[in-house]
């Protein structure tokens, strides 16, 4: 094998065994530990991907997804592949089981995925990669928005830094 091909992405890998992301999340505190529970394999980006990304996610019993939010311009959807999730979001809640899906298009309802259960649940969640896009939070003081470098940062709904 010619050393150019230790820099191509794989061709297809099974994503159980794709590495856990480093960092389980880019809040700040008093944020970031409630995303402890929280397991994020990218698999978007052992591929190369870079209009949209897939995480195979795994919920621990209390987890969450994110904290409720919604995206100025990025689209999302997760497909359950595993365990009873709830769907909270702005304007109401869904219980979930594997084989359900759901999207949230930009600018529409808040929301996330929470493990009210004993069991795991696994799911898989595609996004875009917008630039200039924004998250809010309307449950927490926590304003996010993404850089040209494709890095998230976080303020306060006034501007003020953490």
């Amino acid at each position: 094998m010619a050393a150019d091909d230790d820099a191509r992405p794989p061709l297809a890998i099974k994503a159980e065994d794709a590495p856990l992301r480093t960092k389980p999340s880019n809040y700040p505190e008093p944020f970031f530990s409630r995303m402890g529970k929280r397991e994020k394999r990218p698999l978007g980006d052992i591929f190369g991907l870079k209009n949209f990304g897939v995480n195979l996610t795994r919920l621990l019993p209390g987890g969450e997804s994110a904290l409720l939010h919604r995206h100025s311009k990025q689209d999302e959807f997760v497909y359950i592949l595993e365990g009873t999730p709830t769907l909270v979001t702005d304007t109401g809640e869904i219980d979930m089981e594997p084989g359900m899906c759901a999207g949230f298009p930009a600018a529409g309802i808040a929301h996330h995925l929470v493990n009210r259960t004993t069991r795991d649940v696994v799911y898989l969640e595609i996004g875009d990669r917008t630039p200039g896009d924004e998250g809010s939070y309307p449950s927490d003081d926590l304003k996010a928005s993404l850089g040209p470098d494709g890095k998230w940062s976080f303020t306060r709904k006034d501007g003020s830094g953490y």
